[in-house]
């Protein structure tokens, strides 16, 4: 794999983890590259290999990196060439009334509470490292880079809380967690709108949206934002469907 030039001079490495189990295709081992060491991941190096498939979860910097899988496919979408659907027109129209606030990276008790109603709803069941704030803190709220979290309230109450990076060509969606108690309302999918809005704001071309999983039903809903780029030996690639990307993943596989 073609790395920047510039990390090798400032003494970047790389190494393949062991194999543990993968949290998307039951039955499945996986494996990460991860960037090492992860204080020395400056900006810069993010925003280099954020272009090259990586991402961040707390100060790790990482890709899947599997001998015997490559489901895992890095997916943004091109703010420019975004398309407002009739559904996703309205589903900005339903949520407006949200308020939005930009927040540095800090504890709070209720983002923890919605955070464990989340995983609770959403993954049926809570682990022991889902219920430690420790755990929380050092997968949410550690960075080295430029990292904020977007909180939104409906008059006080608290809805959403997304987890985001600025790089230098877009936004990475790290992570969002919802009120799941009503289902009339689509919190996950005006996180994503908002973000390509303030995207577009900020003059930024790219909302990272992590990796794109054909046989997770979880991940799906990534490609429902149109067109979208999948990184793909090494170079990202437009589509305007899952339809065409699966065909052109069947044909070089």
């Amino acid at each position: 794999m073609s790395l920047p030039d510039e990390l090798s001079s400032h003494k970047i490495q790389f190494y393949v983890t062991t194999s543990y189990a993968c949290g998307y295709i039951e039955g499945r081992a996986s494996q990460s590259l991860v960037a090492t060491p992860h204080h020395l991941i400056s900006q810069k190096h993010f925003d280099d290999l954020i272009k090259k498939g990586f991402r961040r979860s707390g100060k790790f910097t990482y890709k899947p990196y599997c001998e015997l899988c490559h489901a895992c496919i890095p997916i943004r979408i091109n703010v420019k060439n975004f398309m407002r659907s009739k559904n996703f027109k309205r589903v900005i129209k339903n949520h407006q009334h949200l308020q939005a606030s930009l927040l540095p990276l800090s504890f709070h008790e209720d983002h923890f509470r919605l955070y464990l109603e989340y995983q609770k709803n959403r993954h049926e069941k809570v682990s022991a490292n889902d219920e430690d704030v420790n755990q929380y803190s050092e997968f949410l709220l550690q960075s080295n880079i430029d990292s904020r979290l977007i909180q939104f309230q409906d008059q006080g109450d608290l809805k959403i809380v997304s987890f985001v990076d600025i790089v230098k060509n877009g936004i990475s969606a790290v992570y969002t967690f919802f009120d799941t108690s009503d289902k009339s309302v689509s919190y996950g999918t005006y996180s994503i709108l908002w973000l390509i809005n303030w995207c577009i704001e900020k003059k930024l071309d790219y909302v990272y949206l992590g990796y794109w999983i054909q046989e997770s039903k979880k991940m799906n809903y990534k490609t429902h934002f149109k067109p979208f780029e999948l990184f793909i030996n090494n170079e990202w690639r437009s589509f305007n469907s899952e339809h065409d990307t699966i065909q052109l993943l069947n044909n070089i596989r």
